[in-house]
């Protein structure tokens, strides 16, 4: 069973910044791709950082390149969402994902950029 837990979200600024986190059980994230999703009021879900578990090679959607990151720490089977540049746009519940995403969902953390 995965299990996962986000933190770390909560209410900036714009132009402030955030780190997102993801306790991960049940699934080596060392190993595994994983993801972060983020779903903002009545829009669907949507995708915006992974990172592969071989090579931890790492992709965002086009609307956060440059200023989100995504990264990883084995030792404590975490993953992050380093969010810098903040914009009011960014406001969303973000949740992180286990390849096949889509099988697994933390209770996600709120996001809100105040402009």
């Amino acid at each position: 069973q995965v299990q996962l837990v986000e933190s770390g979200g909560g209410l900036v600024p714009a132009g402030d910044s955030l780190r997102l986190s993801c306790v991960v059980s049940g699934r080596n994230v060392g190993a595994s791709t994983m993801g972060w999703f983020r779903q903002a009021s009545e829009k669907e879900r949507e995708l915006v950082a992974q990172i592969s578990g071989i090579g931890g090679i790492t992709s965002y959607t086009e609307s956060v390149k440059g200023r989100f990151t995504i990264s990883r720490d084995t030792a404590k089977n975490t993953v992050y969402l380093q969010i810098d540049s903040a914009k009011p746009e960014d406001t969303a519940v973000y949740y992180c994902a286990a390849a096949p995403f889509g099988t697994y969902w933390g209770k996600g953390t709120q996001v809100t950029v105040s402009s």
